[in-house]
């Protein structure tokens, strides 16, 4: 009973999650339809997250790697949504954060070494959860981030968090996508479109910021060479 209940909820968390997700990755970042929409999909997420693991906990049936998916991605999002934060400084919090992180990986590793079939992927998701949890470390041993660090930071956690989101959609069960849209051989590009988006704006980030670095040497060397005439 309590699984018919909160299927229904998991759907529809998940139909939001994903309409909004995509209005959110294309629309312009900062601007207002960027921050709403991104509010909102965290919250469905959140809900389909922590509704997919519980159901899958309850489910005699139900897979190991989906509790495990499930806790990785309310993971990701929630600590992407963190990061960008303005007034946001490492906490008591994030410590728990990191912790969990690497509760998960082991998990994961557990569930991977169970001998199941989706082993695979369990074990990404543990490596996920494990490299999330360095950076948290790193983040709180410092004292926080900011800048381009802590924009990549967010990118690329909310980006596989919606990827794990439409790759459920997309790549699950013949079904789950409605027929009037279903052509297999165009799934994997909404798919795949938020690890392309991720790809995209880290290496644009990258690129920026030795861009600069670059034009700032050159500035000051000639600034030098004319201060030396």
């Amino acid at each position: 009973m309590i699984h018919d209940l909160l299927l229904p909820v998991h759907v529809f968390a998940a139909t939001i999650a994903l309409i909004v997700g995509y209005v959110a990755l294309f629309a312009a970042k900062g601007g207002r339809l960027h921050k709403q929409t991104g509010k909102i999909f965290v919250y469905a997420m959140v809900v389909m997250s922590l509704l997919g693991s519980f159901l899958a906990a309850i489910n005699p049936n139900g897979s190991p790697t989906n509790i495990v998916a499930g806790l990785v991605t309310f993971y990701l999002v929630t600590t992407a949504m963190i990061s960008v934060q303005k007034t946001w400084r490492p906490g008591r919090i994030d410590v728990v954060i990191a912790i969990a992180a690497f509760l998960f990986a082991v998990t994961a590793v557990g569930v991977a070494m169970s001998g199941r079939r989706d082993a695979p992927p369990t074990v990404v998701f543990g490596i996920v959860a494990f490299l999330g949890g360095i950076g948290d470390v790193r983040v709180i041993r410092s004292g926080g981030i900011q800048g381009r660090r802590r924009i990549a930071r967010h990118v690329w956690r909310i980006c596989l968090g919606m990827f794990v989101g439409a790759a459920s959609f997309f790549f699950g069960p013949r079904g789950r996508v409605p027929e009037i849209i279903y052509y297999p051989s165009l799934l994997p590009i909404p798919a795949l479109m938020p690890i392309a988006m991720m790809a995209f704006w880290l290496v644009r980030l990258r690129v920026k910021k030795s861009f600069r670095g670059q034009v700032g040497n050159a500035v000051a060397q000639t600034s030098a060479a004319m201060e030396m005439r």
